[in-house]
């Protein structure tokens, strides 16, 4: 029977080799007590490949239901789908269970398969600490005095002093030295590291008020050789932080907490995300160290329409022109925000309009067209392309790289007098007007439907148009949960939702938006599909509680709908003629939708008043 199991896995799990679905055997299990105000309490395992065991695994918290229902009982064989190997202090390695299989279950078992020696980096385990390792699991009890498991240090031998000692860093204010970490082995399930970053990004203080209260935030990006990772400070934290760290410098970071990252808010390639509490630190590295700086991945503006709307892009570019900064109020928290475009050129002779928002487009300073490097620009697809300056982004004037040098030379000898071409709605470059560009009447865009017959292709058009009916009926539905589906889920009635895209049964599911409207100008009219951001818009809340009207105060539902019809928006179209059932149709879908900024709807007006005296 011992041939079942993946004999030597566990030495090469150790020395950091990949093992696929290793089987294993649960010789036994502890429950590790929670700190007050954990979430739940962990288990610890004693797992055995036929050859060596181990007791530094960790069951992950979502699997304590194994555990609590005698399904991982000792002696169970299990493979295991998912894991983390991490070192959490000398060469002491811990294994984080993820994702489990119960392959067969103790009461079949009985017994222990083989005659495993505790596995010891390094050396030929002796038999006396054997029984000293697995007495404590077998038996439910206490582990001798003086030893610890993750994070609770034992008896350090000479070979780990040794160990701790060549991978010290430089001793912080009150402390000890500690192991550098890397980024990408950090965990929510490792309470003890210490990683050297540089600060590669830090955004402004911004501030939040709700039934629950107030406070303030700042959010950082850290980067070392292995990845990179984002980091939010709250509350006391802010004042504690804030003006001791300073772009691109160097700092040890200790104690943060970590959880599962959340991707709307975090162009970061990392799956979990740090939140300063009341023991992190941060000390600033005064050694010279060879840490990757900020690097960049620049698109040329005029290839900005071979990009996804709504990604992120690095650019670089002059900055041509400034507007005013002007104050608008935002959709979702009703409060003033200040905002400025400008106008980003680069030597491909096309120009893009840019979006700064908060403080930095109050203290924005455009004089002498300077150059304007920007890590991690949000793409739109507003007037063909735009783009906008996100609290993630990271932007620099007259950055000291070859890139801005190179430009500034470029534009100071020939990109001055340059004809640059601009963006427009339907996806190409050329001529328009700052507010918005190709403007059409329902009627125009209704009668050139016969050429988008014959060439396939969508047009995109901007209309100022009044809202005439909403189809609120089936404008919403249950949907999963998970970030990158949104597909709808059907209900188990178990308080389960399932999801068959993602063969996955949840607790819980998130509200998603597609509306159905009729738009009217002075020529005709047209019905357009509004997806969720749009539909929040112009209804002027949130899907979530939209979805918790429908469910508890039909009235209030009914009431949103009627408050949001007749009101007019500056409405961003694609139109599309498509075939079902040999039957040729005309669909519209609403790219977005602003509020009408009547200042620059004149200016629209003026220019198409003066093209038409010229002609």
């Amino acid at each position: 029977m011992a041939n079942d199991l993946t004999g030597g896995s566990i030495e090469r799990i150790m020395n950091g080799d990949t093992v696929d679905s290793p089987i294993l055997q649960v010789l036994g299990q502890k429950k590790i007590a929670g700190n007050t105000g954990s979430a739940a309490d962990r288990y610890r395992l004693l797992l055995s490949d036929g050859v060596n065991s181990h007791s530094s695994a960790m069951l992950a918290t979502q699997l304590n239901e194994k555990v609590d229902s005698g399904e991982l009982s000792q002696f169970a064989i299990i493979r295991l789908d998912k894991y983390l190997c991490n070192q959490i202090q000398g060469d002491r390695r811990v294994i984080i269970v993820l994702d489990m299989a119960v392959i067969a279950r103790g009461d079949d078992v009985g017994a222990k398969i083989g005659a495993p020696q505790p596995y010891k980096p390094g050396q030929a385990p002796a038999a006396a600490p054997a029984a000293a390792e697995e007495a404590p699991m077998m038996n439910g009890g206490q582990k001798p005095a003086g030893q610890g498991f993750y994070g609770n240090k034992g008896p350090s031998t000479p070979l780990q002093n040794k160990i701790m000692s060549q991978q010290a860093t430089p001793t912080t204010p009150g402390g000890t030295p500690q192991r550098i970490h890397p980024i990408s082995s950090l965990t929510p399930y490792q309470n003890r590291w210490t990683i050297r970053v540089r600060v590669t990004n830090k955004s402004q203080i911004r501030t939040w008020s709700n039934a629950r209260g107030e406070g303030k935030l700042f959010s950082m990006n850290f980067l070392d050789e292995s990845g990179e990772i984002k980091a939010t400070a709250f509350r006391d934290e802010v004042d504690k932080f804030y003006d001791m760290i300073e772009v691109n410098k160097v700092y040890y970071v200790t104690k943060g907490s970590l959880k599962t990252a959340d991707k709307r808010y975090s162009t970061i390639d990392n799956d979990y995300e740090m939140t300063f509490n009341h023991d992190s630190s941060m000390v600033l590295c005064t050694e010279e160290v060879a840490l990757p700086s900020l690097t960049f991945n620049f698109v040329p503006i005029n290839q900005l329409e071979q990009h996804e709307a709504n990604s992120t892009v690095d650019v670089i570019g002059v900055v041509k022109t400034v507007d005013e900064c002007k104050t608008i109020v935002g959709k979702a928290s009703g409060k003033e925000i200040k905002k400025r475009d400008i106008t980003l050129v680069d030597e491909s002779a096309v120009q893009v309009r840019c979006t700064l928002w908060g403080t930095e487009a109050e203290t924005f300073d455009g004089s002498g067209n300077p150059t304007l490097t920007v890590k991690g620009a949000r793409l739109s697809d507003w007037g063909g392309r735009s783009l906008s300056i996100a609290s993630s982004s990271q932007s620099i004037l007259n950055a000291d790289i070859k890139e801005s040098h190179s430009l500034r030379g470029w534009y100071d000898s020939v990109g001055h007098s340059v004809d640059f071409n601009e963006y427009r709605s339907d996806g190409a470059q050329g001529g328009g007007g700052n507010y918005s560009t190709n403007w059409k009447t329902f009627a125009e865009a209704k009668g050139e439907s016969t050429a988008l017959t014959s060439s396939g292709k969508a047009d995109y058009y901007t209309v100022k148009g009044t809202i005439v009916f909403m189809k609120k009926d089936n404008c919403m539905y249950q949907a999963c949960p998970s970030s990158d589906c949104n597909k709808k889920v059907v209900d188990q009635s178990n308080g389960l939702f399932r999801c068959e895209k993602c063969n996955k049964e949840y607790p819980n599911y998130q509200w998603r938006m597609i509306l159905n409207l009729n738009v009217a100008d002075s020529s005709d009219n047209q019905w357009a599909t509004c997806f969720q951001d749009t539909a929040e818009m112009i209804l002027g809340k949130s899907a979530d509680d939209i979805g918790k009207l429908r469910e508890e105060n039909e009235g209030a539902f009914d009431q949103m709908f009627t408050e949001a019809t007749f009101k007019s928006f500056v409405f961003k179209l694609r139109s599309k003629m498509e075939t079902y059932n040999d039957e040729s149709r005309m669909k519209t879908v609403c790219v977005n939708a602003t509020q009408v900024d009547f200042a620059e709807y004149n200016k629209h007006l003026i220019e198409d008043i003066e093209k038409m005296q010229s002609t």
